[in-house]
């Protein structure tokens, strides 16, 4: 007996998928295994059980090139349902991998994996991967790292040396519990108590000198820091006493170099940066310090910091260098400042398919707030007794019984 007209239709299709992602198929494949699981840290003279990868905060990071295709099983020993977004890759032809929570697919629950193929088809630079599931990202998340084609070259002179910098919050009780509270009782969530360079707070903080992070550098080398902003909800400002930075790179894709004394990088934002190891030998501090231009002074207001020390044989006593003329947590103008001077590379081997204006077909105008939900009596702890909520175009989204994407197929 042979196959059903249902049955033939299904292998059409599969195969019509299979070619569709055949001019994807190139370059190599890479295997990686993350362990979700409870493990103990200790910041800020406590220790407390944070939901990790691989027992590692932050994460680790993916190794790949332009054109490679990672596969990522990720094994659920923790005690919530976990799903993994891999930002900034766009995923063509493939977005049941991509991982927002009861968008693309359900949550991973405890005792269960899932394996993840991930397709790096046109970025190039530093992106990152995160929990896409409740407030599991403050601790679920690292750094990927794209290099060139084989075959091809940054658009740059080759660094001696790179570094990733993952920034991140740091809260002293247990996240998932605060937004639970949060979400119970209306109103904004407990502020982090620290900012963390690759996961240590530095020695502006409390019981942190110790393990505070450095970068050792050789006089006259030139290093590529690959930043990632996994702060909650902060933009950061970011400076090496006395250096200067050249951004080479944002959010997976090449720019016309950009020279600066600082930067400020935003909530999920990735950033490339060349710095030239031309200063005396010594100690001279990384400073990340936050960045808020609303109205509400409900953002944790610490200044992190690692160093940037160069190696040899010297003597160094006192403090490391700071910054001069550091940017303020209100100071606006130096950040406008920032992003208005950055441009896309836009050169022959990467160029940048923008659209004309008159050739946009269609416009769609898109608001995003958080706002306010009634509350009887004025009981809960939001502005006036309400309750926040964020909306969409004003609309709220709730977790459905299953996630939209296979509802929609």
């Amino acid at each position: 007996m042979g196959p059903s007209l249902c049955e033939l239709r299904w292998l059409l299709a599969l195969l019509g998928a299979l070619l569709l992602l055949l001019p994807l198929a190139q370059g190599e494949d890479h295997y990686y295994t993350f362990i979700l699981r409870e493990t103990n840290f200790t910041r800020l003279c406590t220790t407390k059980s944070i939901l990790t990868v691989n027992d590692s905060f932050p994460g680790p990071a993916l190794y790949v090139r332009k054109g490679d295709t990672a596969y990522v099983n990720v094994i659920n020993e923790g005690y919530y349902g976990v799903t993994i977004h891999w930002h900034g890759i766009k995923q063509p032809r493939n977005p049941w991998f991509d991982g927002p929570e009861y968008i693309t697919q359900c949550p991973i629950s405890p005792g269960t994996n899932f394996t993840y193929q991930v397709l790096f088809t046109s970025e190039e630079g530093t992106l990152w991967w995160h929990a896409h599931s409740d407030w599991t990202r403050a601790t679920v998340h690292g750094a990927i790292i794209i290099k060139p084609a084989l075959g091809t070259t940054y658009p740059f002179p080759e660094p001696d040396d790179e570094e990733v910098l993952v920034f991140a919050s740091w809260y002293d009780e247990d996240v998932m519990e605060l937004m639970i509270e949060a979400l119970s009782e209306g109103g904004q969530a407990t502020l982090s108590n620290a900012y963390c360079i690759n996961g240590q707070p530095g020695d502006l903080y409390n019981c942190s000198r110790e393990t505070t992070y450095r970068i050792s550098v050789d006089y006259g080398k030139t290093n590529l820091l690959r930043l990632v902003n996994s702060v909650q909800n902060t933009n950061m400002y970011f400076a090496i006493a006395n250096h200067s930075l050249t951004v080479v790179g944002l959010d997976g894709a090449y720019i016309k170099p950009l020279v600066t004394r600082y930067i400020m990088i935003t909530p999920g934002q990735s950033m490339d940066i060349l710095v030239t190891a031309d200063q005396p030998l010594g100690e001279y501090y990384i400073i990340l310090s936050p960045f808020f231009d609303g109205q509400a002074d409900d953002f944790d207001h610490s200044i992190t910091s690692a160093i940037f020390q160069y190696s040899g044989n010297y003597n160094y006593t006192g403090l490391p260098a700071y910054p001069s003329d550091f940017p303020g947590w209100e100071d606006k103008q130096p950040a406008t400042f920032f992003v208005k001077q950055l441009r896309s590379l836009n050169s022959a081997e990467h160029p940048i398919d923008v659209p004309k204006d008159n050739e946009i077909t269609t416009r769609m105008f898109i608001t995003i707030e958080v706002g306010l939900r009634h509350c009887p009596n004025d009981s809960c702890a939001g502005p006036l007794g309400d309750r926040l909520a964020a909306a969409l175009n004003n609309i709220s989204f709730a977790n459905p019984s299953v996630d939209v994407l296979q509802a929609y197929y």
